[in-house]
Parts: C-alpha cells; sequence; structure tokens
C-alpha cells in the first residue's frame, strides 16, 4: 500500500531517510525520477542514504506508474519520494492509490510564489495542486458499482490499424499484434478508464463521429438523471493523425489548404476551407448533487440541459435549414427550463469547413431567435483544432471555465465574415463578463447533434 508520496527536490537525504520513513513505518522507498532512473552514480549516493530495514527501489515516472498499476508494490508499505509538483500529479492522476502528496523543499525558480516557508510554485504547478485536490474521489469511501465511465472514441485508434496492416503485408497474420483488437476498439478507452480507476459501475462509449465527447457526457448525465450511478466519468479522446487519418479527411476535403498557420483555422471566416485535425482528450466528472454536497466536493458548474438529435439527411454535411442542431438546442434549453434570451455563450462545434458554420449559424437563429443576436459565440477549434471524438469533451471543459472565469475567448484567427455570418462569433478578442448559462454544440458526420448546456453553480 501506498502511505504517502512527498515532493522533495533533494529527494532522499537524512530528514527523508529517517524521519519520514520512521514516522510512518514505511518498508520501501520508491525514488521515482527521470534522470536519477539513469544516472548511475546519483542512484549509488541515493543507496548510501537508505535506511537500515527497508528496501530502495528508484525508477523514472512512467516505470513507477507501470509498477503502482501492476499490484507488485501492495505487498510494501511504500513511501514515494518525486522532485517535482510535476511528478507528484503525474503519479496521483495515474493512481488512484496516490492519494496523499507531501510538500517538502520545492525551490525558488524565475515565475514562482512562495507559499509556504521552502514551497515555492509556478501557476502551472498551483494548477496541478488543484488539480490533485479536485480529483479528490477517493474510491475505497465509495460503492464501485455506483461509479461509472462513458468516454468515446470517434474513431478509435487508426494508428494500430495501419501499423497492422503495414505488419501483415510485410511479415505476414502471424505478426499481427495479438492485442491489435483492444487497441483499435473505441470502448478500449472507457474501459481504461474503468481499470485504472476501480470504476465498476455503468461502463459504456458513444460513437457519433465528432459528437461522440458531447454524447457521453449527456448520456453520463442521464444515467445519474435515472438513478443508474452517483458519480460519472465521462467526454472523449482521439488520436488519429497518421498518414490515413489524414489522408482520409483530406480527400474528403474538409481540411484546411492554408499553409499560413494564423490563417488555418478560421472559423465563420469568410476565406474558411477546413479544419485543422488536431488530438487530445477532454473528460469531466459528473456527480448527483447531493452526493457532491455530502463529501464537500467543489463543483464547478451545473449540467441543466441536454439535447441529442438527427438529422437524417446526409454522411458527411449538416441540414441546410440547421433544423436538426436547432431542435436539439430548444430541447436543452426546455430541460433546463431557461429561454433563448438568458443563454450568455454559446461555444459552436464551428470547424471551419464552408456548411458546417453556415447551416449551424442558421441552426443558432432558428432556436434562438433575436436573442441569436445578442449571445457570445466562439470555436475552439481556432485555437486547437478538431479532435474528432474528443472536441466535445474539450469544449465542456471550456464551458465551465468560461462559467468560473466570466472570460470568453475569442475565435483565434478570424477576421471578416460573410453576409449569412452576421452573429457575434468573439472576433478580434476575448470577452470578460459574467456566463450564467453556457451552451456547447457537437454536429458528427452520419448528422449526429448533440447539445448541452451548463449553468453557473450557486
Amino acid at each position: 500500500m501506498v502511505l504517502m508520496t512527498r515532493v522533495d527536490c533533494r529527494l532522499l537525504h537524512g530528514q527523508t531517510a529517517v524521519s519520514w520513513t520512521s514516522g510512518l513505518g514505511a518498508d520501501c522507498i520508491l525514488i521515482a525520477n527521470d534522470s536519477v532512473a539513469t544516472d548511475d552514480l546519483r542512484k549509488t549516493t541515493m543507496k548510501l542514504a537508505k535506511p537500515a530495514g527497508a528496501k530502495l527501489v528508484i525508477k523514472n515516472i512512467e516505470d513507477s506508474i507501470t509498477a503502482l498499476k501492476s499490484g507488485v508494490t501492495d505487498k510494501y508499505k511504500l513511501f514515494i519520494v518525486v522532485e517535482s509538483i510535476e511528478d507528484a500529479a503525474k503519479l496521483a492522476l495515474a493512481v488512484p492509490a496516490v492519494n496523499k502528496v507531501n510538500l517538502g523543499l520545492v525551490k525558488a525558480k524565475e515565475g514562482t510564489r512562495n507559499i509556504s516557508k521552502s514551497i515555492n510554485v509556478l501557476p502551472k504547478e498551483e494548477a496541478l495542486i488543484r488539480e490533485m485536490a479536485d480529483a479528490g474521489i477517493e474510491m475505497g469511501k465509495e460503492d464501485p458499482f455506483r461509479v461509472g465511465v462513458i468516454v468515446g472514441s470517434g474513431i478509435g485508434s487508426l494508428q494500430a490499424m495501419e501499423s497492422a496492416d503495414q505488419r501483415l503485408i510485410q511479415r505476414g497474420p502471424s505478426k499481427v499484434d495479438p492485442l491489435l483488437v483492444p487497441k483499435m476498439i473505441s470502448n478500449m478507452a472507457a474501459g481504461n478508464v474503468s481499470i485504472a480507476l476501480g470504476a465498476r459501475g455503468k461502463c459504456t462509449n458513444v460513437v457519433t463521429a465528432c459528437a461522440s465527447g458531447t454524447h457521453c457526457i449527456g448520456d453520463a448525465f442521464r444515467a445519474i438523471q435515472y438513478g443508474d450511478a452517483d458519480i460519472m466519468l465521462a467526454g472523449g479522446t482521439e488520436a488519429s493523425v497518421c498518414p490515413i487519418g489524414v489522408g482520409g479527411f483530406s480527400a474528403l476535403t474538409a481540411l484546411s489548404t492554408q499553409e499560413n498557420p494564423l490563417r488555418a483555422s478560421i472559423p465563420f471566416d469568410k476565406e474558411r476551407s477546413g479544419f485543422v485535425i488536431g488530438e487530445g482528450a477532454g473528460v469531466v466528472v459528473l456527480e448527483e448533487l447531493e452526493h457532491a454536497k455530502a463529501r464537500g466536493a467543489k463543483i464547478y458548474a451545473e449540467v441543466v440541459g441536454y439535447g441529442a438529435t438527427a438529422d437524417a439527411y446526409h454522411i458527411t454535411s449538416p441540414i441546410e435549414d440547421g433544423s436538426g442542431a436547432a431542435h436539439a438546442m430548444t430541447d436543452a434549453m426546455k430541460e433546463a427550463g431557461v429561454q433563448p434570451e438568458e443563454i450568455d455563450y454559446i461555444n459552436a462545434h464551428g470547424t471551419g469547413t464552408h456548411h458546417n458554420d453556415l447551416f449551424e449559424t442558421r441552426a443558432i437563429k432558428a432556436a434562438l431567435g433575436d436573442a441569436a443576436k445578442k449571445v457570445k459565440i466562439n470555436s475552439t477549434k481556432s485555437m486547437i483544432g478538431h479532435l474528432l471524438g474528443a472536441a466535445g469533451g474539450v469544449e465542456t471543459v471550456v464551458c465551465v471555465k468560461s462559467i468560473e472565469e466570466g472570460f470568453i475567448h475569442q475565435t483565434v484567427g478570424t477576421k471578416e465574415t460573410e453576409e449569412e455570418l452576421d452573429l457575434d462569433y468573439c472576433i478580434g478578442g476575448p470577452t470578460r463578463q459574467e456566463v450564467n448559462y453556457a451552451m456547447s454544440n457537437s454536429l458528427g458526420f452520419g448528422g449526429h447533434n448533440a447539445v448541452l448546456l451548463v449553468k453557473k453553480y450557486r
């Protein structure tokens, strides 16, 4: 079992080796550090400082995570020492058993802020500390069958299929990776999250192309509403930047043809020519309100509405009048009990393709009526590209952060729209204003529409 993880830039020294180890009753010290793991001199020095009666193990961060997850360390009373807050966060966010982190000496450097006598942190390290604290679900105190996962991928692993195909051709079927199928299927994202966390409740995924992440969060919202779970981890993930992925979207003429990176991803711009493909993941923790309050969880926002419709029109193009997406927006507002004029901000699907941006604009006008002229609209894809099945997960996080910070980012790169694109797309700069209601739109190939509505928690 993991007793504690300590951050100390000195790693193993007198205080750590003697006071902390004996005080905790540890019988094994794990030094998790990338540089020490390859430095024979530092390893020898640390072995000399090792207290009698305790085993010393030195591994890099990835190998430490693997060892902790495998269970080989379970037989020890383990004391983990890392050099930085960043390394502690990597362990804590990857391994549920690493749930107690102690901050020791963290040296001052340019840009750090002193938060205690010997602790100096950068802004990104403060964010990691908050992230570790916020992810405070202690599975030991939860019924694992009441904690579920719905994490989707629009495509699955194209890289796995691409690599397997090459090996099949070059070396024959016996050389195909035996783990090909688990690596390529889209439900493995949810499966891996479930395995990592010990979440044994409802575990599914939704595959609706670029609407996958949003549908996953919406279905997780429903699972809690229906009483199937108390906690759901939900969102999307995608990594499709590979020859076959880029080639496929290029053949569809969906990718931007701009060579200037500042003008490549320009949603709603009159010169838009397609999207820039990106990779990433966005996952949120959804929790039944009273359950969250009972454990003192920090509540960032409330999901109050979810709309899901189909265009029944075309395999790649949204319906021209935007009626499918409009109905999804209307359904989300109806469930939330809010009027169009109460919507402060829409994170648009906003891919930068000619059809999407035009037809989504029509959808917003149809759903919000006169209020469409007043609402702030932007596209996160202008900054990070199109993450395909992961887009909705990331964009839901953006909506929540916009509510928390009172900040709506600009649609970066977009300069001038065309006649019918006459809404406020946050061109030229960000907006600071209170955001009480934020809406996230996702529109996927096949005519899949998904809309989430989140509100400020009061």
